[in-house]
């Protein structure tokens, strides 16, 4: 199950590399900013629920979703430079 916990996290991370990058770019507290963070959290709750975790693994997953958040706005802000 730690196994399992641990890609789950690894697939959030990932998934919200993207959503990061884009939202480095638009303006804090906009629309497309909020949509950015926001868009990526019903597919991790459904693949959450799907593998069977409950609400201990929520902490995990949101580290895993932020890390992923500022990664993607790291890469994007490094490549402006």
């Amino acid at each position: 199950m730690l196994l399992t916990l641990l890609i789950l996290t690894l697939i959030t991370l990932t998934l919200n590399l993207p959503f990061g990058y884009l939202r480095s770019t638009a303006k804090k507290f906009s629309v497309k900013w909020f949509l950015y963070i926001h868009i990526p959290i019903p597919f991790v709750i459904l693949m959450r629920m799907w593998l069977g975790f409950g609400y201990t693994a929520i902490p995990v997953l949101l580290a895993g979703a932020m890390a992923g958040q500022l990664l993607g706005g790291y890469l994007n802000f490094n490549k402006a430079k």
